[in-house]
């Protein structure tokens, strides 16, 4: 795991930093190591992590050193909506990630990560800094990414590749939720229906979730595109390769929160199917056992004058007049017609 700097007196709260050569091949800087100063020029580029609910890191923003104090206020706020501010041709924002649960002995490995995650950033001519208020997934991934050696040209690059780690995450999860709607199309195609009804109510509610953090994900990245007079060239290109990226995201998200509706919609009307079914069935043999209810009812009463009551036989006929009387009553309801309803809901 790599080494923290939250203790690092030289920029509290931080994470950790990297520094990037001129080649783009980037390295965390060690403990006890000079962190880099932003706004240093230089051929290479740095990139902070910082830990948001630290205490002194509005210390640091006031002192600038966090990127432009007024652009990075406004970033690093505590407001959650995504949205993006263009200030002498850099750039500051929120936008959405995968929150992740902290690693411990009780996370279920299935479980997944949640939508509501905020990446805070600040993006300048050579540094990038980034923080966040609970653990997200795209920072750690990018950083692995870079620590394997894979070679960043600039911020601009870092920032997409943060997005694209983000977008990824979300295309992942949004294809294990297309599986488990698989299995669960499949059941009721065959009207083996289980636990269905309680699975695919979350499944629609993360669906709706991720399609909404997307949706204000790619209105981040349009407006970046569109604000393009104070913008690097660099910069402009990447927003749109962005926002083409999570359009094309979004669509599969709001495919998949239709079909989790469709498919309830579908359930639902299976299992009215079923209870029409078990209602008629209930109904056809209440009707068949009414009438030799009633014949039971007669010959049970303690009246005087009671038929076939001084007869040996009188129990036999009594019976044979019960099973008559449902036999006339299975026959009426086919005559009826009722008894070809059954499988209709």
């Amino acid at each position: 795991m790599a080494h923290l700097l939250s203790d690092e007196p030289a920029l509290p709260g931080l994470i950790w930093a990297m520094r990037f050569d001129a080649g783009g091949r980037g390295r965390l800087v060690g403990p006890g190591e000079e962190v880099p100063a932003l706004g240093r020029f230089g051929d290479g580029f740095v990139w902070f992590h910082v830990n948001l609910n630290d205490a002194r890191v509005p210390g640091l923003i006031a002192e600038g050193r966090l990127g432009p104090p007024d652009l990075a206020a406004a970033a690093f706020a505590s407001d959650p909506h995504q949205r993006v501010t263009v200030e002498d041709g850099q750039v500051g924002g929120v936008i959405a990630d995968l929150a992740r649960e902290a690693e411990g002995p009780d996370t279920a490995p299935e479980r997944l990560p949640d939508a509501a995650g905020r990446l805070h950033f600040v993006l300048g001519a050579n540094f990038l800094v980034s923080g966040r208020r609970h653990p997200i997934v795209g920072p750690d991934a990018v950083r692995e990414v870079v620590a394997g050696g894979r070679p960043l040209a600039g911020p601009v690059a870092l920032l997409e590749t943060l997005i694209g780690r983000v977008a990824a995450a979300i295309g992942a999860r949004g294809a294990a939720l297309s599986d488990r709607l698989d299995g669960i199309e499949d059941h009721i195609l065959d009207e083996r229906i289980r636990a269905e009804t309680r699975q695919l109510g979350p499944i629609r509610r993360d669906a709706v979730r991720l399609h909404r953090q997307l949706n204000g994900l790619r209105a981040v990245f349009h407006r970046l595109e569109e604000e393009s007079d104070d913008l690097p060239e660099d910069t402009r290109e990447a927003a749109a390769r962005i926002a083409q990226r999570l359009d094309a995201l979004d669509r599969d998200m709001v495919v998949l929160a239709e079909r989790s509706r469709l498919l309830q919609e579908e359930l639902s009307g299976l299992l009215a199917r079923q209870s029409n079914r078990q209602l008629h069935t209930l109904s056809i043999l209440t009707a068949l056992f009414l009438p030799p209810t009633l014949v039971t009812g007669l010959f049970g009463m303690n009246t005087k004058g009671l038929p076939l009551a001084e007869w040996d036989e009188g129990s036999t006929v009594a019976i044979l007049i019960a099973v008559m009387s449902a036999a006339a009553a299975f026959l009426l309801i086919r005559r009826l017609g009722l008894g070809g309803q059954r499988g209709q809901g």
